[in-house]
């Protein structure tokens, strides 16, 4: 159905990459559920070294698991817990290189070991999270937040 060319070159451009390509898969798709899938899908493809990407939406007061890839997760979050609640309850990312050193680390995956949380954000407020999670230490950096809160940026609209 689609062909990307997306490379593994430089992280700006695969992030540029992979932006242009969720563009294409969401753009005319109404359906929240269907463009989180393929989002998750997507950067499990073309990020490396991932053991989970997905989303949690803000169902409630509560994070609620979303479409993802990788093993089973933890189905409901509390505001303020663990890195995905924290990403929810101040609005911030969070970009974690030792998730065994955050405070209140909700251990879905004992193969986890750094992690990065984008909250997505429409109309002010928060309607879920961007979670990416990898079993290497510091997987995560600056470009990879950047990347991820391009990507949170785009979906807003798209799945609120």
């Amino acid at each position: 159905m689609y062909q990307f060319d997306i490379q593994a070159g430089e992280k700006a451009e695969l992030y540029r990459d992979i932006l242009s390509a969720l563009d294409a898969l969401t753009a005319d798709e109404p359906d929240a559920v269907a463009n989180m899938a393929n989002a998750a899908a997507l950067l499990w493809q073309y990020l490396p070294d991932l053991n989970w990407a997905g989303f949690y939406r803000m169902v409630a007061g509560e994070l609620v698991l979303g479409p993802f890839q990788g093993k089973p997760a933890c189905i409901r979050i509390a505001l303020g817990a663990g890195v995905c609640g924290t990403a929810a309850a101040t609005g911030e990312t969070q970009l974690v290189a030792d998730v065994h050193a955050f405070p209140g680390h909700i251990a879905c995956d004992a193969a986890s070991a750094s992690e990065l949380v984008v909250p997505i954000v429409h109309g002010g407020v928060v309607i879920g999270v961007l979670d990416l999670d990898s079993p290497i230490p510091s997987r995560f950096d600056a470009e990879d937040a950047k990347g991820g809160e391009a990507i949170a940026a785009l979906l807003a609209a798209r799945i609120a």
